[in-house]
């Protein structure tokens, strides 16, 4: 038996007034997504523990069979693994993304976009080393990311009152309460001021704007934690196998817990991604693996701009380039499999920031399943679903459990 897991980041949403008042999951043409919900069985699941915020760590983490209240110590150290940068014993990893913000003088702050108008990997790698050269000290040290998407580990204790954000939740939106917590900090104040400075005179600022582009010209801390400890996929629940992802958080879940995490040339973690070698390296780790997990960052993305065309073709490119040819191949190859689409969170478009709700998902199993749930994948539609079915899950243990059939295995 193979286990597929394809994750399409805060597809979820509510419904939308340019678009007749339909979620996009509704206005989406998404033929094999339809289909295979149809046969499927419909479930509802509760990714985020309560008193959580409604993160893709946390979310993912638990879509993975983890329980985040027993290992979840922040989202940094998840990217530090993945990139193989030791987090210090005493010391901590801070997300640190470049982004656009407006200065106004006396130290206010407005945050414009978190990704610096999603600025290239290959500028970013530019400005990174800047910051590095400039503001790296015995106690800081960045390291280069994907896209606005960097990491700053931190030597020794972090300031006890520091209590960080993600950038994402808080687009047009004041930040200057937010920033002050970091000026308290004489050193941080210090890196803070020192970046400002070196990003806006450097050359890639320069030609961004001269090309009307958001220039990186700040940096945002947060999801800062020390190393977690967590127990290998197949020591929990006898699987072994692959996560395939554009972003270092999930890769660096796929090297938490024990699975391979292959490498995909052009993976960019938004519309212009390789979404064709994702479904390659997939089918390939299939071959030999038991599991796969594909993660396509490109909805959630959309769902932070607020832009409403951009998530529908997130979602519809993830049926047709993602769930089509891996469904495909594997019925051409006659191997029994199981199938979950799903989504980590919702990510709303009127919102801008993600939301903790039970996320709306189907469990597809080749050899059939009775009474299968008969509807397209819409948020609506599973939730009506599993009114009737009660299978509403309360944790992503339960529901990984019951995707690789535990029970039924061990018993």
């Amino acid at each position: 038996m193979k286990y597929i897991l394809l994750i399409g980041d805060g597809m979820g949403d509510t419904p939308v007034p340019t678009l007749a008042n339909k979620t996009p999951l509704q206005a989406a043409h998404k033929p094999t997504i339809d289909r295979l919900c149809a046969a499927g069985e419909a479930l509802l699941v509760r990714t985020v523990p309560r008193g959580y915020p409604p993160g893709s760590d946390v979310a993912n983490l638990s879509l993975l069979g983890y329980e985040p209240e027993n290992c979840y110590t922040g989202r940094a150290p998840l990217e530090a693994a993945s990139m193989g940068i030791a987090v210090p014993s005493n010391g901590a990893a801070f997300r640190c993304n470049l982004v656009t913000v407006r200065y106004e003088g006396n130290d206010r702050m407005t945050m414009l976009d978190y990704s610096a108008g999603h600025i290239s990997t290959a500028e970013a790698a530019e400005l990174i080393a800047a910051l590095q050269a400039t503001c790296g000290t015995d106690k800081l040290h960045f390291y280069p990311g994907v896209s606005y998407r960097h990491l700053l580990i931190h030597h020794g204790a972090v300031p006890e009152h520091l209590r960080t954000v993600p950038p994402h939740d808080w687009m047009d939106k004041d930040v200057t309460s937010l920033y002050r917590q970091y000026l308290a900090s004489d050193y941080l104040s210090e890196l803070l001021r020192k970046a400002a400075a070196v990003l806006a005179d450097h050359p890639v600022n320069q030609k961004r704007l001269a090309a009307g582009k958001k220039p990186a010209n700040g940096i945002w801390l947060w999801g800062e934690g020390g190393k977690p400890a967590m127990a290998p996929l197949r020591l929990r629940y006898g699987v072994t196998g692959s996560l395939i992802s554009a972003v270092d958080l999930l890769k660096g879940l796929g090297v938490c817990s024990g699975l391979e995490v292959p490498k995909v040339e052009g993976a960019t973690g938004y519309l212009d991604t390789n979404y064709q070698g994702k479904a390659e390296a997939a089918l390939t780790a299939l071959k030999t693996q038991d599991f796969v997990l594909v993660h396509v960052e490109a909805p959630d993305e959309a769902g932070h701009q607020g832009a409403v065309r951009d998530k529908v073709q997130a979602i519809e490119d993830f049926d047709a380039k993602i769930v089509a040819p891996i469904a495909a191949e594997m019925d051409r190859r006659g191997e029994d499999y199981r199938l979950v689409v799903t989504m980590d969170h919702y990510t709303p478009l009127a919102k801008r920031t993600h939301e903790a709700w039970p996320v709306p998902m189907f469990l597809y199993d080749s050899r059939g399943i009775k009474p299968s749930s008969g509807v397209s994948y819409t948020e609506e539609n599973i939730r009506a679903q599993v009114e009737e079915s009660g299978l509403g899950l309360e944790s992503g243990a339960a529901f990984f459990a019951r995707f690789v059939e535990l029970e039924k295995r061990h018993g």
